[in-house]
């Protein structure tokens, strides 16, 4: 029994440093790492291949599945850390199951051709061991297959606790952690604090203390936009042509605050970006749940942007032309406080911009609801899509999307990503100016607040042209407010702090202030939304 399970079990586990040892950013080798993190990656190793060959029966298949799986997660960390500046944590297993249910949003970043490969080859060799490799309760009985089964087991259990026990403590600086924790334990590390759930009562949000009602004056219609990937890339990159946003650059010349958004994501979690916007809650209050915030906030209520405007009387609404369930946000967003929630099933597939609904249909829908007969003013919270990655499955590059950029940018692999991106970024553009024209025609005040969820992934860009700084742009406009205080810019955080106070404290939203009687004489016919209520 000895030389029918030693042998695979040595060559399986001295295989899974060799591919620890792929990593990119490289992890420090294990001599140079605390005992405690080896004695982690023993134990995690031996219980994976006690629990496989208990399924298997076959030490080398048993061994062979296990290294094609942390190869697989080497290689989505790889991925990841080129993409987004981040590499993987325990958090991002659940991104396999959302990888079979919404592929385009991620096999396209490991290769289509690459996973194709892979899952060729792995049923392949599935295959051989099941044909070449005899099992052991064939070969050696029952009895003897369960001591087997139970002698890595037995080895690996003290290691855990020991290793467990004196496990330093995770920075929840990934990359960081991951150096000096060696996977395994880096796993582990966020694993077990993801554990904890979030302790509300212990949150200090600035939306804590509900607020009270603005004295006098129609309350405003509340339009924001979380515009998906967008950036002002001209002064990034110098190729960019400068009249690229010229709505945008209009929004923030009448603005009342504009100006950086320093966001949590880089590249994609929008999640983080969102979460931070609605409830106020930074990274050092979330904790190891700055990860996936949407994880506890769907089953745990915090105070809120949305429930506040609930409180004050306004009707809730949130649009985002993508299945509801992804992030949970059917489970999130009710919760907040939204009353309706339109998804992709709001909309008609002929909306489509690229991969995605377009930009201007979402305005064409947020003018709908805005034309409604309730007389209770309207919060709509707008999370876009169009411009959401991976860019390079655009294919060819339409040739009006180079005219975007200076003539000096020729045609290259470099450059294609970029000139569809910038394609999409001037449909957000004329978003906004089909926004701006939406409420300044309306009877009640309103408030349009724009910006992005983080920059876009774009590696060889980046490559070309360097890293962006990653933060944002963000604009709050009202035109009731044009000409009546210039416009302020300042770098924040806080958006949804920011925009809340702006609503209170500003006179010029009561419905008395400048603009007011031209929207009078501009007032549209009301008619009903035809748009379906999400139950």
């Amino acid at each position: 029994m000895i030389a029918v399970l030693w042998l695979p079990l040595l060559a399986g586990l001295g295989l899974s440093f060799a591919i620890e040892a792929l990593l990119r950013p490289a992890v420090r080798p294990p001599w140079r790492r605390a005992p405690v993190t080896l004695a982690l990656h023993l134990a995690s190793w031996l219980t994976l291949f006690a629990l496989f060959l208990l399924v298997l029966q076959r030490p080398w298949f048993a061994a062979g599945l296990i290294a094609a799986l942390q190869l697989v997660v080497v290689q989505s960390s790889n991925v990841k850390s080129r993409t987004l500046n981040e590499p993987f944590i325990c958090h991002d297993f659940e991104y396999f199951l959302d990888a079979l249910r919404h592929p385009r949003l991620y096999v396209p970043f490991f290769g289509i051709g690459l996973a194709i490969a892979a899952g060729s080859a792995g049923a392949a060799a599935i295959a051989a061991f099941l044909w070449l490799e005899a099992s052991l309760v064939t070969r050696l009985g029952t009895g003897t297959f369960l001591l087997a089964v139970a002698t890595p087991l037995l080895l690996a259990l003290p290691l855990l606790w020991l290793g467990l026990r004196r496990l330093p403590a995770a920075t929840l600086a990934p990359q960081r952690d991951l150096e000096r924790l060696g996977l395994c334990g880096a796993l582990w590390a966020y694993g077990r604090l993801a554990l904890k759930p979030l302790d509300t009562e212990r949150l200090d949000s600035p939306f804590a203390i509900p607020p009270p009602s603005p004295a006098g004056g129609r309350l405003p219609d509340l339009v924001v936009v979380q515009n998906e990937s967008f950036f002002d890339p001209r002064a990034w990159c110098p190729l960019v042509r400068p009249d690229l946003l010229p709505h945008f650059d209009a929004l923030c010349a009448e603005a009342l605050h504009h100006g950086p958004l320093r966001v949590p994501a880089w590249g994609a979690n929008t999640v983080r970006t969102e979460s931070a916007f609605l409830t106020g809650l930074g990274a050092s209050q979330l904790g190891i749940h700055r990860f996936n915030p949407y994880r506890q906030l769907a089953r745990r209520s915090v105070p809120n942007l949305v429930a506040n405007l609930r409180r004050l009387g306004y009707r809730t609404v949130c649009v985002h032309p993508y299945p509801a369930g992804f992030y949970l946000r059917d489970r999130v967003m009710p919760r907040l406080g939204f009353e309706r929630f339109l998804d992709i099933k709001d909309f008609a597939p002929s909306d489509r911009d690229g991969q995605y609904i377009g930009d201007l249909a979402v305005a064409e829908t947020v003018g709908r609801l805005l034309e409604g007969e309730d007389d209770r003013p309207l919060f709509v919270f707008v999370i876009t899509m169009e411009n959401h990655g991976p860019l390079h499955l655009e294919r060819p590059v339409p040739d009006e999307a180079y005219t975007l950029l200076t003539p000096q940018a020729a045609r290259s692999a470099e450059h294609d990503d970029l000139a569809i991106y910038l394609r999409h970024l001037v449909n957000a553009d004329r978003m906004i100016e089909r926004l701006r024209r939406t409420l300044a025609a309306q009877s009640r005040p309103s408030l349009l607040c724009w910006y992005g969820d983080h920059v876009p992934i774009m590696p060889q860009a980046y490559r070309r042209h360097g890293m962006p700084p990653g933060h944002t742009r963000y604009a709050i406009w009202s035109p009731q407010a044009i000409g009546s205080t210039p416009p302020r810019e300042r770098a924040v955080a806080d958006l949804g702090a920011v925009l809340q106070d702006t609503l209170l404290a500003g006179r010029h939203l009561s419905g008395d202030g400048p603009g007011t009687a031209r929207n009078e004489q501009r007032k549209p016919q009301g008619r009903p939304s035809n748009i379906r209520s999400k139950t």
